[in-house]
Order: structure tokens, then C-alpha cells, then sequence
């Protein structure tokens, strides 16, 4: 049950993440929104295929999902860096995004 919660979450995230990709500045959504956008959706497809796969490949999934999850955060912070968010949506997106991680996390040490 918790996996598809993840997927719920995740999918919430992306929600939230759209309406602020596309209020960015034409020149930073060509590249930064892009990249947000592609990396969200990514991040929901792992998880989803992490899911459906067992062992290893389940392993495998799980940490290329951690690994997006660390470049979302990184992206969401250089959106706030460079003003085109603010912080309070900063704070909204990363512990979203920490609240993904520690369900994430939760799932890979019950995989081990």
C-alpha cells in the first residue's frame, strides 16, 4: 500500500511543480523548467517501475529514484537561487520532496 501512496506523492509533486515551470521566465523554461519537468516525471516512472519489478532490478530502480530525487532538490534550489521561485514555495517543494525521500528510503531498507 505505501508504494502507491509514493506514487500519489510523487504525482502531487509534479502537480504542484507544473503551474511554477510554467510561470518561469521564457529563457529559464526552455532549459531549468525543461529539466524540472523531465526529472519529476522520471522520478514517477522509476518509482512506478521499481515497483513492479522484483530483486535486483527492484534495487536498481530504487536507487536511480534516490538519485533523481537528490538532482529535484538541487534544481528546485537553484529555481529559488536564481529568484524565479520563492522561498516559501522553496519550503513547500523540498519537504514534499523530503517527505518522497523518507517513504523512498523506508521501501529500499524493507527491499534489502
Amino acid at each position: 500500500m505505501e508504494k502507491f501512496i509514493l506514487h500519489q506523492k510523487t504525482y502531487d509533486f509534479i502537480l504542484w511543480l507544473y503551474p511554477i515551470i510554467n510561470r518561469l521566465p521564457k529563457n529559464h523554461r526552455l532549459i531549468l523548467g525543461k529539466k524540472l519537468e523531465e526529472e519529476g516525471l522520471n522520478l514517477l516512472v522509476n518509482l512506478i517501475n521499481a515497483n513492479n519489478l522484483r530483486g535486483e532490478q527492484r534495487r536498481s530502480y530504487q536507487q536511480t529514484s534516490s538519485n533523481g530525487l537528490d538532482l529535484l532538490r538541487i534544481l528546485l534550489r537553484l529555481t529559488k537561487d536564481l529568484h524565479l521561485m520563492s522561498v516559501k514555495q522553496y519550503m513547500f517543494g523540498t519537504e514534499k520532496l523530503n517527505e518522497i525521500g523518507r517513504m523512498l528510503n523506508c521501501w529500499m531498507g524493507r527491499t534489502k
